[in-house]
Parts: C-alpha cells; structure tokens; sequence
C-alpha cells in the first residue's frame, strides 16, 4: 500500500519538462552570466559532493557486519595523506569559487553600464542606453519612459538589443524588482534610488515580478514584459502617446494608493520631475523634499527657528501623509534633537525668544557658547542677536 504513493509520484516527473528553465536558459545577456556563474559553482561544488557521496556508500558496503575480510584497524587513528586530501581539495575548490565570485561580482555590478549586450557585441560609445524609471507601489508596479515622456502600469516594453538602464525606487515599502529573463533581482527601497543595467537579447513575452514579500497582495504583484524589435517598441511608445492619459502628480497620488491585480494603464504625459519626487518623497504639496532636508542640515540645522516646519518631515504615511491638523507635540519630538525641547509643545516653544544665530550642528550648541538654554536665549534681546543666514535650496535639474 505504502507504495502507490511513492509510484504516483514518480509517474508525475515527466510533467517537470514543461517547467521553464528561464533561469538557466534567459533571453538576455546578463542574466545568462548570471545564469552560467550559477553552473560553474554547482559544479565546482559537486567535485566535493559526488565523491563523498560515492565514498559513503562504498565505505557503507565494504565494512558491513557481513563482510569478514574487511580490514579491522580498532587503534588507527590519524592518516597524513588522507588529511591532506581532506583539506587541500576543498580548499582549492574555495579559492576557485572565491575567484569566480570576486571577478562575476565586478563585471556582472548592477550599477555598471554595460559593455556588451551579447558575446562578440560591445556596446558602441554613441550608443545611448535606454531609461526606464521604477516604481513599486502597493501592489503593482508603475514604469516611466522619460526619453518618451509616457507611463505605463504593470507593462514594461523595451526594444531587443537596446542597452537599459533602470532607476528603481518604491513608494512606501521594500520590494524587489526581477525579471528572471533579463537579469538578477535588485531591491527598491522608499526614499532611494537603485540602479540596474540590462538587455535584452530576443523578442519575445515574459514575466516580471516582486521577490520581495510587501503584504496581502504580494503574490499578485506581477507585470508582463514584452521585448521587441526597434521600430515595434517606436509604434508601442507612439500608441502610448496617443491613447494615454496624463500623470502628474495629483495622479500620482491617486494611484500610489494600495490596490491588487490593477490592468495595464498607459500615460501620455508625465511630470518631468515626478520621479525625483517619489525619490525625495516630496510629491504631496507641502511636503519638504529629502535633498532640501539634507541642505538645510549641511548648513547646520533647524534648530528653534525651524520647528514650525516639522509637520513637512513627518513621513508617516498613516499617521501624517498629506495635509491635516497642525503639528502635534510627537512631530516636534521626533524631529527635535535638542533634550530641553522634547516635552514642550509648539505653541509654547513659539511664544519663547528665539536666538537666529547659524547652528554648527544639528540643532544643539553654537561656536563658543554652551548648550541651547531658553534662560540665555530670552536674556538677549531679539535686536540684539544675528540673524540667520539666508538658505538657499534649489531642487535639481529633472
């Protein structure tokens, strides 16, 4: 009885042929390096492996109970030769797997442009990679072609033997970005940017997907792939432009709301500057983009004179996204580095005298005083103390 089971099984492997060997057979250049790295180690592991293996069930069969004329050494107990076998083969097979990584790791890097896009093909210096921008939302994924101006949902098109280069981000949570056929999975992460260079070497429709768990509708967090000829993806691009709508950034905010199995969507036009927003995470109005942040902090903080503006980097997307009440007391202690502030509220903080003077830190004491005190501020008059220097931000070119 316990057998039918077992035949069951076994009579159910030919089925595993039509099972896609995308991995090891993809359409496009990187991911057959990756794909053939993945073959080397395997079989530089199974030099190990298939000896061992065959040892253990020869040593198992030759000194068995019943086999009397097998040799009985009670008191052996140490062989040099076999000691050095031991550990000499796998550490020549390390250092062949170490040097296999080292030299894969640097030629295969994400964030290298390409300099081929197949054996024999090296990529011309005129050539001009096509950019794709990346972002996972919840639960789809939303693509921009900026050299075309368009968007497209869950449908990533791209011309064959064209080099790529994306630019991934996410909108609130880590997800990952793979497209088995076309190269290795990079993760795209809210309020960073990753990159990844790729191409594709055949025409054909594939599968792209998240490999990263990010909620309940993860599993259907899928987008087709399709790699085309060049005059096909310039008649795809064209039928985007003219039958798409527009997305900008108060569409944006429409779709970045969680969702499942969304269709495919194309946009005709798309805010230039709409995805360094999503990377500095300053697309709702009123919110402070990251590079600001980070300039303003450079030249030494907000300190008192800034916490009016805390509400601008609260980031939380359920707590304080979009507009709402004013600032609470928690957003003025979470984004207040100075000890004497954390349990005083916004209205009193602003009701206090308020020294100007530039910080040298974020937030805390100035050249030649002490730390911040309210009683040191209020003795000076306001007339009496330097005012702030002017910051000037200025948001990057798109």
């Amino acid at each position: 009885m316990r057998a039918r089971p077992m035949l069951a099984s076994l009579s159910l492997l030919p089925l595993l042929g039509g099972c896609g060997m995308v991995v090891l057979d993809p359409a496009g250049d990187v991911a057959r390096q990756q794909g053939d790295l993945v073959v080397i180690s395997t079989l530089l592991m199974l030099i190990i492996i298939v000896p061992v293996m065959a040892l253990t069930g020869w040593f198992a069969w030759k000194y068995r109970a019943a086999n009397t004329a097998a040799t009985y050494k009670p008191d052996w107990d140490h062989s040099t030769q076999l000691e050095l076998l031991i550990w000499a083969v796998p550490l020549l097979i390390i250092i062949c797997l170490g040097a296999v990584t080292w030299v894969g790791t640097h030629l295969l890097d994400p964030y290298r442009p390409l300099a081929r896009t197949a054996p024999g093909q090296p990529v011309g210096a005129d050539v001009k990679p096509l950019e794709v921008q990346v972002v996972a939302l919840h639960w789809k994924w939303l693509f921009i072609y900026p050299e075309q101006g368009i968007a497209t949902v869950n449908e990533l098109a791209v011309p064959e033997g064209r080099p790529l280069k994306f630019r991934i981000s996410s909108s609130s949570v880590m997800n990952s970005f793979y497209v088995p056929a076309m190269a290795g999975q990079i993760y795209a992460m809210p309020g960073m940017e990753t990159k990844l260079h790729a191409v594709f070497n055949e025409t054909g429709n594939y599968e792209g997907f998240s490999a990263n768990y990010s909620g309940a509708g993860f599993s259907n967090m899928r987008f087709g792939v399709r790699s085309m000829t060049e005059a096909g993806f310039e008649r795809w691009a064209a039928q985007a432009k003219a039958r798409g709508t527009t997305l900008d950034r108060a569409a944006y905010l429409k779709l970045e709301r969680p969702s499942e199995k969304e269709p495919v969507r194309r946009y005709a036009q798309v805010d230039s500057e709409l995805f360094d927003r999503i990377v500095n995470m300053c697309v709702e109005p009123g919110k402070m983009c990251m590079h600001d942040m980070m300039a303003i902090d450079q030249r030494g903080g907000m300190g008192r004179a800034g916490l009016y503006n805390v509400r601008q980097l609260s980031y939380d997307k359920f707590a304080a996204r979009g507009t709402g009440d004013t600032a609470s007391d928690r957003y003025i202690a979470e984004n207040c580095s100075n000890p004497e502030l954390l349990g005083t509220s916004l209205a009193r903080v602003e009701d206090q005298p308020v020294n100007l003077a530039q910080l040298t830190g974020a937030g805390l004491s100035r050249p030649g005083s002490g730390p911040l005190s309210p009683a040191r501020n209020s003795a000076k008059p306001a007339s009496a103390r330097p005012a702030l220097a002017p910051v000037s931000i200025t948001e990057p070119a798109s």
